[in-house]
C-alpha cells in the first residue's frame, strides 16, 4: 500500500482518485459486443459465451429440473446460512414499504402518489471464480417484496456451461425460475434489447466488473439501470482503539474481489497504520486469492490524518462504497459522513456482514457515485405514479394562479384550458 502522512489539503483530490483503467479499450470492446447482440441476437450470445467464458452452449436457459435439484450439491449448513440471510434481508426490505401519499393540498384538490412494482426486471449475478449467490438474495428479495411479476436472472456459466449450484439454489429458494447462463456485457445487451429467445427487461440490476459497468452505461439511454456499480472498494477509518487484526481482515475481504478493486486505510497515526499494514502482510500470505489481493493492494492507499475532522472530510471526498469506522465514538464520525454506500460502525461490524447476512443491501454505488445516490432499496424495484382529482370548487380555487403563471410563461393554450372551464361554469355547466 502506498502511504501518505498528513498530506496537504491540495493533494487530497488527487489521492482520492480511483485507479486509472484503460477506459477507451473497455468502452470500445463493450460497444462492439452490445451492437453485435442487437444485430445477431442469439447467435452473438453463443459466440461471446464461447470466446469469453470458454463454454459451448446448446441453449441459454437453465432447466427447471437442474434448478430444483441444485440443493443436493450443497451442504446443509450453507442452506441454513442462506435461509438466515434471506430472512434478515426480507425483514429489512419489508420495513421499507411506505403507504401511498394521499393529501388534499387545498379545498377541492386531491393529490395522490402510488408506488407500483416494475413488471419485468433483469438481475445480473457475477459468477466465475467467485459465484456471488448472495447477490441473488440481495436482488431477488427486494424484487419479490416489491411485487415484480417477472424476475429474470443472468449469470455466466463455467467452462462446462453450468451454473454454480449455490446460485441456482438461492434462485429456487426465492422462486426464480427464468435463469440464463449468460454473463458479461453480452448479458447486459440481451437484457436491454432482447433476442430471439430472450425478452427484454424494464430495468437491469446487479454489480459486475468494469465491462459490466460500462455495458450498463452504454444501454442506459434505452433501458433503466439500478446504478453503475463497478469494482468493489472499501475504506476503513481507524484510530488507536481499532483492532489491527480486524482492520486487516476487512481490507483483505475486499481486496480479494478482483485486481480492479481498491481498499483505503485512513489512520489516526503512523503507529496505527504500521500495525494494520503488518497484519495485512501476515494474513494475506494465508489466503487463497493471491493474484486478486496482490493486484488490489498494489494500488491501494494508507493515509495518515491525525485530526478527526480531516478524516471525515477525506472520506466524503472519496465517497467509498463501503466505509468501516473503527474509532472511539464511531457514531460521531458516522453522523458527519455525507457520501458512502454503506457504513459499518465499530470493531464488530465487518463489511462481510453487509455482504451476506445483516439484512442491508450489498449492491452499492462505487466510483464516487455515493455522493449522489444510495444503494439498492425497495424503491429501486418500483416506480411512482401521481394522480390529481380536482373538483369544481378546486379548479375555481386554482384558476387564477394557473392563468397568471401560464400567461407569464407565454403558454396561452395552458391558460386557456383553465379559462374555458371557468367560462363554462359561469354559463351553468
Amino acid at each position: 500500500m502506498k502511504i501518505y502522512t498528513e498530506p496537504v489539503r491540495d493533494l487530497w483530490d488527487e489521492i482520492a482518485k480511483r485507479p486509472e483503467k484503460n477506459e477507451k479499450k473497455i468502452q470500445e470492446t463493450v460497444n462492439s459486443i452490445i451492437e453485435d447482440v442487437k444485430k445477431r441476437g442469439d447467435e452473438a450470445l453463443f459466440f461471446y459465451t464461447k470466446v469469453l467464458d470458454g463454454a459451448k452452449l446448446n441453449g441459454f436457459g437453465a432447466d427447471i429440473k437442474t434448478i430444483k435439484e441444485s440443493g443436493r450439491f450443497l451442504d446443509e449448513k450453507l442452506k441454513k446460512a442462506i435461509s438466515l440471510a434471506a430472512s434478515n434481508i426480507e425483514k429489512f426490505h419489508k420495513a421499507q414499504i411506505v403507504p401511498d401519499v394521499d393529501i388534499i393540498t387545498s379545498p377541492g384538490v386531491r393529490c395522490i402518489q402510488r408506488r407500483l412494482p416494475l413488471k419485468r426486471v433483469g438481475l445480473y449475478v457475477p459468477g466465475g471464480s467467485a459465484p456471488l449467490f448472495s447477490t441473488v438474495l440481495m436482488l431477488g428479495i427486494p424484487a419479490k417484496v416489491a411485487g415484480c411479476k417477472e424476475i429474470v436472472l443472468f449469470t455466466p456459466p463455467n467452462k462446462l456451461g453450468e451454473v454454480n449450484p449455490a446460485i441456482l439454489f438461492a434462485a429456487d429458494y426465492l422462486g426464480i425460475e427464468e435463469i440464463y447462463t449468460i454473463g458479461g456485457a453480452q448479458a447486459i445487451g440481451a437484457m436491454a434489447y432482447g433476442t430471439e429467445s430472450i425478452n427484454k427487461v424494464d430495468k437491469i440490476f446487479g454489480p459486475g466488473n468494469s465491462f459490466v459497468a460500462y455495458a450498463k452505461q452504454a444501454i442506459c439511454k434505452d433501458v433503466a439501470v439500478d446504478m453503475f456499480a463497478g469494482p468493489s472498494e472499501l475504506m476503513v477509518i481507524a484510530d488507536e482503539t481499532a483492532n489491527p487484526v480486524y482492520v486487516a481482515a476487512d481490507l483483505l475481504s475486499q481486496a480479494e474481489h478482483g485486481t480492479d478493486s481498491q481498499v483505503f486505510l485512513v489512520a489516526s497515526c503512523s503507529k496505527v497504520a504500521e500495525k494494520c499494514i503488518n497484519e495485512i502482510e501476515k494474513q494475506s500470505a494465508k489466503l487463497n486469492r493471491q493474484k486478486e489481493i496482490a493486484g488490489t493492494l498494489g494500488k491501494s492507499i494508507s493515509i495518515i490524518l491525525e485530526k478527526r475532522e480531516n478524516m471525515i472530510e477525506f472520506a466524503n471526498i472519496y465517497a467509498p462504497e463501503h466505509l468501516i469506522i473503527s474509532t472511539v465514538d464511531p457514531w460521531d464520525i458516522a453522523n458527519k459522513i455525507e457520501a458512502a454506500g454503506s457504513i459499518f460502525i465499530g470493531n464488530y461490524s465487518p463489511e462481510s456482514a453487509g455482504d451476506y447476512a445483516s439484512g442491508s443491501n450489498h449492491t452499492l454505488p462505487t466510483g464516487g457515485w455515493a455522493k449522489s445516490q444510495g444503494g439498492l432499496s425497495l424503491d429501486s424495484f418500483t416506480h411512482t405514479i401521481s394522480y390529481q382529482e380536482i373538483t369544481r370548487e378546486g379548479i375555481g380555487n386554482l384558476s387564477s394562479a394557473i392563468e397568471i403563471m401560464a400567461s407569464a410563461e407565454g403558454l396561452e393554450a395552458h391558460r386557456n384550458a383553465v379559462t374555458v372551464r371557468m367560462e363554462e361554469q359561469k354559463n351553468g355547466y
